[in-house]
């Protein structure tokens, strides 16, 4: 198990948000944490670690010229997604991501859209590709979910499912977007599935805020699925210790 930092982008600044609470409105999302820090601040600290794999994500618009600086910051060290097509992903891979990360140019209108998928790995070959499969669950299944995880797919995430998608990209990014930013704990039945069923490397994001949390993630997920922490980090204002986490997962 792997710790992947991320920087979250809101209106140009990094900050740390409650994921269901993101809507169209851009003013309307629940705010965990704002930082006086750029983006490259972030990118700079990730690289003196060596933690490789994190993510810069755009959640929204007003954030590409922060997205450029946490790029600059380090180049090949972090993945960006928010946003990305097949039109602008190499400018992305230019400017210094490893990876492209992408949710709603393949998913949306309710389902996969492969003729979207081929267009993104002719452009970035499959060793540069994430795709997001962030979701919530409904009716005792997790659907993936778009559109800054406002809309339903009708995609569940199954075996089949992880199966068939990987055989087009070289990691899944997971977002449990019901428990995103709350800190109550990771859902834990999620990384479970996941750890089963996936056969390139996961990171899972979405409620964990103490060592404990991530002793369960790491028993669930049989030591195989990466972890990423937000707004309970004491970077972004929370109590666990960033050092600590860095430690815990080398």
């Amino acid at each position: 198990m792997q710790f992947r930092p991320c920087i979250d982008l809101h209106n140009g600044k990094v900050k740390q948000i409650v994921g269901s609470s993101l809507t169209d409105a851009d003013n309307s999302a629940q705010v965990n944490f704002e930082s006086d820090h750029k983006a490259s601040y972030f990118a700079d600290l990730y690289q003196q670690d060596d933690l490789r794999g994190g993510h810069v994500i755009k959640l929204g618009p007003g954030n590409e010229e922060a997205a450029r600086e946490a790029l600059a910051g380090w180049p090949g060290g972090l993945q960006i997604g928010g946003g990305i097509n097949a039109d602008n992903a190499a400018e992305y891979l230019e400017m210094g991501a490893s990876h492209v990360i992408v949710t709603s140019y393949v998913f949306k209108d309710g389902r996969i859209h492969y003729e979207n998928l081929e267009k993104l790995v002719a452009v970035t070959g499959r060793e540069r590709l994430v795709l997001d499969l962030s979701c919530k669950a409904r009716e005792g299944q997790y659907y993936i979910v778009t559109d800054r995880w406002q809309n339903f797919t009708d995609t569940v995430i199954s075996s089949e499912t992880l199966q068939q998608l990987a055989s087009f990209c070289d990691e899944f990014l997971v977002h449990a977007a019901s428990v995103e930013g709350l800190m109550a704990g990771p859902d834990l039945e999620l990384v479970q599935l996941l750890a089963e069923h996936s056969p390139i490397p996961v990171t899972y994001a979405g409620g964990i805020a103490t060592p404990e949390h991530i002793d369960g993630v790491r028993k669930a997920g049989k030591n195989k699925i990466h972890i990423t922490i937000g707004s309970a980090l004491d970077i972004f204002g929370g109590n666990l210790s960033y050092k600590e986490v860095v430690a815990a997962c080398q």
